[in-house]
């Protein structure tokens, strides 16, 4: 049977403006009661996650491992014009309208039934951005009656969901210094809170709380010890704390001031522990040597009040990081039973190639076991979590050396992780997780560096190889109670998308080869596959609409791999960009298969 597909209109560049079109959308506010229910309901999408936990777990089970041979696209709607490069966001549905941002921070609500545009916002950028890791923009929130996003210039834009109007803007960080926001937000009871990008500038990672009605300033929690935390009453700053209690502690001299530790890819919510569960990025500068110490809260894990900020517990993956393994990989709540007792989880794959199990109550570590294939930069991990360095892992220091460079190494995984940002699901079904990671080294060396305002601030040179001839990226089932990997799928290349699971006994993700694929959550069968036209490095969604149950994705090659990829780059050169939305559906008369 052959079916149309109905293509939305291109879109044309709006400079802080909204266009809209005759469409009825009776929407309904996003109520935080809907955002603590939304892993519960199957008919929309409010939440970056699929939930505030971030388990991207559908409770849909229509389509399944039976009929998902069935699944078929519906209809597409094309970003146009000149603007694509990389394509990270995951989409939002509410009230049968869809919601997606794209590159250069852009915004689309869009008919979920049709594919067609009812507005467009694209922020008006300056000229000087800095972004580290492509313009890419990785999704929205959804709160009241209106939609927030980041901006490339480091700002928050809150627009009403009906329209597309502008509510208010807020300048959260100065993009001058190498401030940038392309994660997506998240409303915890009425506070929209963001962190920033920017660790490669020497920035000090800093998370902001506003009010999401408002867009009046709440709170601010810088993450790098020494700096000072606020809570803004009447408009005005009031001191709420030193971050670790005073400077110095872990950092030497002054090197705090420039520390780095940008928490870029936002956080989740912990309901029963009232927690923003957050990772925080690299310090600066990489040469480690310059800042002897562990250098926190750099390459972490926090749990942060989000009335007021306040820091309840961190857990730091890389002490006194050498390699550039950030910490900002999603922390996802799960709950699982051991000797009889129910343990409050937490669960993080690390970009330094270690899976950790934290007790998210406390930030206690409870387990921890490698998942990427080598790993050199440290032998394994002691009782309490931290690593047991190799001696010979880390790059060597300039100071040591006649040259300009110190010794070079090579370290297992690279830079760009063994997984990077692109998050992980967790089957509430299987008790896995799956895990987009990626097998490839870096020789990398250290040089010397002083901090200069918008400069790069790194003091380290490196080049990314593939450790296999014939795959790099891997999708892993690991089991985080013992550690075994179930299943794994080999792809030719890196694997930048992220992946989500369903009660259907389905896992899905996308290829940088243009593929949108699903498996079998327990077996890791390969059962269907769609070729979108270009890279696939966002989020699948899923949701039931008038009985049919629905799968989104957008499509566009881009990000950090294309950018920094070095030999990688031969494997993904003849890759095309792109910049789509995709709707597949199960069509009601094969529910049953």
């Amino acid at each position: 049977m052959t079916q149309s597909i109905p293509f939305g209109k291109l879109a044309m560049p709006l400079a802080l403006t909204a266009i809209t079109v005759a469409v009825s959308m009776h929407a309904q506010a996003v109520t935080f009661d809907d955002m603590l229910n939304d892993h519960l309901t199957t008919d929309q999408v409010v939440t970056n996650g699929m939930g505030l936990h971030g388990q991207r777990y559908s409770p849909l089970a229509t389509l399944n491992t039976d009929n998902v041979h069935q699944l078929r696209p519906v209809w597409a709607f094309s970003f146009g014009g000149e603007k694509q490069r990389g394509q990270e966001s995951q989409p939002l549905v509410k009230d049968g309208v869809m919601y997606v941002t794209g590159s250069y921070s852009r915004l689309w609500a869009v008919d979920a039934h049709t594919g067609e545009e009812i507005w467009q916002y694209e922020a008006r950028l300056p000229d000087g951005i800095m972004p580290c890791c492509d313009v890419v923009n990785r999704g929205a929130a959804i709160y009241g009656d209106k939609i927030y996003f980041g901006t490339l210039d480091a700002r928050l834009v809150a627009l009403d969901r009906e329209t597309g109007n502008v509510q208010w803007i807020k300048r959260v960080a100065d993009y001058a210094a190498g401030h940038a926001i392309s994660a997506a937000p998240i409303v915890i009871d009425g506070k929209l809170i963001t962190g920033v990008a920017g660790g490669e500038f020497g920035v000090v990672g800093t998370i902001y709380a506003f009010d999401a009605e408002t867009g009046d300033e709440l709170w601010t929690r810088p993450v790098i010890e020494g700096h000072m935390g606020y809570v803004y009453e009447n408009g005005e700053p009031v001191e709420n704390g030193i971050t670790g209690g005073e400077a110095g502690l872990t950092w030497p001299g002054d090197m705090w001031q420039q520390g780095g530790g940008a928490p870029w890819l936002g956080g989740f919510y912990d309901a029963d522990t009232h927690s923003l569960l957050i990772g925080t990025g690299n310090p600066g500068p990489w040469n480690s040597h310059l800042r002897p110490g562990d250098n926190l809260y750099t390459s972490s894990r926090l749990a942060i009040d989000p009335d007021d900020g306040t820091i309840k517990w961190h857990f730091q993956a890389t002490p006194n990081d050498g390699w550039d393994y950030d910490g900002v990989n999603e922390v996802i709540s799960f709950d699982y039973e051991e000797n009889g007792s129910l343990v409050k989880a937490a669960a993080t794959a690390d970009r330094n190639g270690f899976f950790y199990v934290l007790n998210r109550e406390s930030g206690e570590f409870i387990r921890g076991f490698p998942f990427a294939d080598k790993i050199t930069w440290a032998e394994g991990l002691d009782e309490s979590g931290r690593p047991i360095y190799n001696p010979a892992g880390r790059p060597g220091n300039p100071a040591d050396s006649e040259g300009e460079r110190g010794e070079t190494v090579e370290a297992y995984p690279a830079f760009l992780g063994a997984k990077n940002w692109n998050p992980m699901a967790y089957s509430q079904d299987t008790g896995l997780f799956y895990i987009p990671s990626n097998e490839w080294m870096m020789d990398i060396w250290n040089e010397p560096v002083s901090y200069r305002k918008g400069a790069a601030y790194l003091g380290a040179g490196f080049t990314i190889r593939p450790t296999n001839d014939d795959y790099i990226g891997v999708l892993r089932a690991v089991d985080p109670r013992t550690g075994e990997e179930v299943w794994r799928h080999e792809n030719r290349a890196p694997l930048w998308g992220g992946v989500m699971t369903t009660a259907g006994n389905l896992v899905f993700t996308g290829t940088p080869e243009g593929y949108l694929k699903a498996f079998d959550a327990a077996t890791g069968e390969e059962l269907w596959k769609f070729n979108t036209g270009s890279g696939v490095v966002g989020t699948p969604i899923t949701w039931e609409m008038e009985g049919e149950q629905y799968v989104s994705v957008v499509s566009g090659w881009g990000g950090a791999v294309p950018l920094w990829g070095g030999e990688v780059a031969e494997v993904i050169k003849n890759f095309n960009q792109g910049g789509m939305l995709w709707t597949f559906k199960l069509p009601g008369e094969y529910a049953a298969q």
